[in-house]
């Protein structure tokens, strides 16, 4: 990219921002203010795309107003160390992820099984799991979530399976069978995917997202649209249906949290590159990741709070 080309686009993105009142911002206003007794809400940082030390991540979340921060399960003893130092020391909170990538069913599961006991023991607030892949029969699928709900049982931690491309959860459709058959299952609720997976906003499919809605404790804040499951950046006014679309979804949840004076957890998940779209050539991102989840995080807390 030459320099006035750069300098256009910088000084676009620039006016713009100045003159336009977003449309996720106007999302950052109080709704349903009374609740009942025992409602909480608590918001997640994602260290996706951070490249500094536990420190220094735990030091920047925390200045900017987070309760606390969602982390890949850390199987190396030294990086568990640094980063529960980290939190301690910040008093930070911490939800876990834990999956596993493995292709051959049996060996999936076993270390789908060895992460999440392990993350269990370290006594998470929760613990988000990327269950199983896509392919695996029903059968086989409902192995991971039997064992959740063991663990959960043992331990008394909240244990979700996310709504995510590529897992068990993948699309609304397969999801509402294991909704329908598994009464313990409680989920986090990505439902960007589910956009990118259907090429829609679920209009079509209003049914069957009331009854994830209804299974949903946690919550991953990203805006995701027909065409991918992120949005270049949710404060541009071309989103604003997109906007619209998830909290609209979301707004049902925190109801149904607060009519029971129970608490709900979201994580801000929006990526680095190549979740971030870039431009051509250049891999330059289009947007400032940190920047949209502190917002989307202050947003969260003024309407949800």
């Amino acid at each position: 990219m030459n320099l006035n080309r750069r300098k256009f686009i910088t000084s676009s993105a620039a006016a713009s921002t100045g003159l336009l009142l977003t449309s996720l911002t106007s999302f950052a206003k109080p709704i349903t203010p009374d609740s009942q007794s025992g409602y909480s809400l608590l918001i997640f940082a994602t260290n996706w795309g951070f490249t500094g030390s536990w420190d220094e991540f735990a030091s920047k979340i925390k200045q900017a107003g987070y309760d606390g921060a969602e982390l890949w399960w850390p199987t190396d003893e030294k990086n568990r160390t640094e980063l529960f130092e980290a939190l301690t020391k910040y008093k930070l909170q911490v939800g876990f992820l834990v999956g596993s990538g493995e292709k051959d069913f049996q060996k999936h599961l076993a270390q789908f099984q060895q992460n999440l006991s392990a993350a269990a023991k370290a006594k998470p607030v929760y613990i988000n799991c990327h269950s199983g892949k896509d392919f695996f029969s029903f059968e086989q699928s409902k192995q991971f979530m039997d064992y959740t709900e063991k663990i959960n049982k043992e331990t008394g931690i909240p244990i979700y399976h996310e709504t995510h491309r590529g897992r068990i959860l993948f699309a609304a459709t397969i999801a509402r069978q294991f909704i329908e058959k598994v009464p313990s299952l409680r989920l986090t609720l990505d439902i960007s995917h589910w956009c990118n997976v259907h090429e829609s906003y679920l209009s079509d499919q209003e049914e069957t997202v009331d009854l994830a809605l209804n299974r949903t404790d946690h919550i991953h804040a990203r805006i995701g649209h027909p065409e991918g499951p992120q949005v270049s950046d949710p404060r541009a006014p071309e989103w604003s249906d997109a906007v619209k679309a998830h909290f609209s979804w979301w707004d049902k949840v925190v109801e149904t949290k607060r009519k029971e004076g129970k608490r709900i957890t979201f994580l801000t998940e929006f990526g680095p590159p190549d979740y971030m779209p870039t431009l051509p050539y250049t891999k330059q991102a289009v947007a400032n990741q940190w920047d949209i989840n502190v917002h989307m995080m202050e947003v969260l807390r003024k309407r949800y709070a």
